[in-house]
């Protein structure tokens, strides 16, 4: 193989330890050496000399969970990184060490056959900590109101029936009153506000249940942690508010595309970046996303298109950005799944309305322009005169005769 790379480094990372090998040139041939590093931050600095005195510029590492991370912080500032996908990089099966990983990771390196993964700035890699951090304390705080709704059905209290939220001011003030010892319904259905006061009727008879200490022992502790991860989401937000000032402008243009929330653009902004210039195209930002079809294509036949995996965080943000545009009236996401919907049913036109979506992002921040929306009557636009057979076809069919007269154009 041709060297692209003179001093080439790898590194095949495990939590404990990492082996390095590096590949320079020496005695009208390449070397090759091997060595072994802890992963603590003076083994992390005692590596980072060792490459530095054989003077590799370049080093390539496997993608393993989170543990290459603090291999990247300490060696970023001074060394060209490339972080690759174990999958690209497999080893003949029988023969395979970490010293032969490194050396066949290095080897590959040198020769340039190796594609990088994506690895964002640090502003943005510090942002992505607090978002994704951020969304476990909100799935957290789901489960956790879950819990609380199966402990009141234990109780044979039915609150849930008649608020609409029981969690907010008038069915909190219900929950603490029952928790404190409060157990008459007359008494805990005048707590009620604004426009639950007319179902107090209904809430003295909701509120007739089984509530024993242990009822207010469980649902205490349950009210304490939501308390408790409210407190962490409004922390998270503010910080996240903090981190996000120099992509304010990328966030607002983002919030103009039908479905998208200040909340969902944090989460594409901290998942892809600002930067659109690390992707070709829309269509490789979708395909990176895993927000398209895959290709599988042997003898002339096309297999399984199933899409590849992408971040799960990013995933999630465009589900709730398209399950928002679905109620969106007149609009062109909103169309677009209907179209999909008919032909493809509900979960492959969902993913189409994501695509559509993530691709929008590319083009809005490649070139700083607000969101253009076709409109919810675009395909009909697109082609009238398909739209026209349509119609009078499933008019005919329901036993009409049909005359058309061409009025003027306005």
């Amino acid at each position: 193989m041709d060297v692209i790379v003179a001093r080439q480094g790898a590194l095949d990372v495990h939590k404990a330890q990492v082996t390095a090998c590096v590949r320079v040139p020496g005695d009208g041939k390449r070397v090759s050496q091997v060595k072994q590093f802890k992963t603590t931050v003076p083994g992390l600095l005692v590596l980072a000399d060792w490459l530095r005195a054989h003077g590799v510029t370049h080093v390539v590492m496997e993608a393993t969970g989170d543990y290459w991370k603090p291999i990247w912080h300490v060696l970023e500032a001074e060394f060209e990184l490339m972080l690759v996908n174990a999958r690209d990089v497999k080893q003949v099966p029988g023969r395979k060490t970490d010293v032969k990983d490194a050396e066949w990771l290095c080897q590959l390196a040198e020769a340039g056959l190796l594609r990088a993964s994506f690895v964002p700035p640090k502003p943005i890699r510090d942002l992505r900590l607090l978002t994704r951090y951020r969304r476990t304390q909100i799935s957290e705080r789901t489960r956790e109101a879950q819990r609380l709704h199966k402990a009141l059905e234990d109780t044979g209290i039915k609150l849930a029936c008649v608020a609409t939220d029981i969690l907010g001011k008038s069915g909190r003030d219900m929950l603490n009153a029952l928790v404190a010892g409060t157990t008459d319904a007359d008494v805990l259905a005048d707590l009620a506000r604004g426009k639950l006061r007319p179902k107090i009727p209904a809430l003295r008879e909701a509120l007739q249940g089984r509530f024993e200490p242990l009822h207010a022992l469980l649902i205490g502790a349950i009210l304490a942690h939501l308390d408790f991860l409210d407190e962490q989401i409004e922390q998270l937000s503010k910080a996240i508010e903090e981190q996000m000032r120099p992509f304010a402008c990328q966030a607002e243009l983002l919030c103009t595309i039908p479905g998208v929330a200040q909340r969902t653009a944090e989460i594409i902004i901290a998942e892809i970046g600002p930067d659109m210039s690390v992707f070709a195209s829309a269509g490789h930002l979708a395909s990176w996303a895993g927000q398209c079809p895959g290709n599988d294509q042997s003898a002339g036949k096309r297999r399984s298109g199933r899409t590849r995996k992408g971040s799960k965080n990013l995933n999630a943000a465009l589900n709730d950005a398209a399950m928002a545009a679905l109620r969106t009236n007149d609009s062109y996401l909103q169309a677009l799944y209907r179209r999909k919907k008919a032909q493809i049913g509900h979960a492959k036109a969902l993913g189409a309305v994501k695509h559509s979506i993530i691709c929008a992002c590319w083009h809005m921040l490649s070139n700083g322009e607000l969101y253009n929306d076709l409109g919810g009557d675009y395909y009909a636009r697109r082609n009238p005169e398909r739209q026209t057979k349509r119609l009078v076809a499933q008019l005919e069919r329901l036993g009409h005769t049909v005359t058309l007269t061409q009025t003027a154009a306005a």
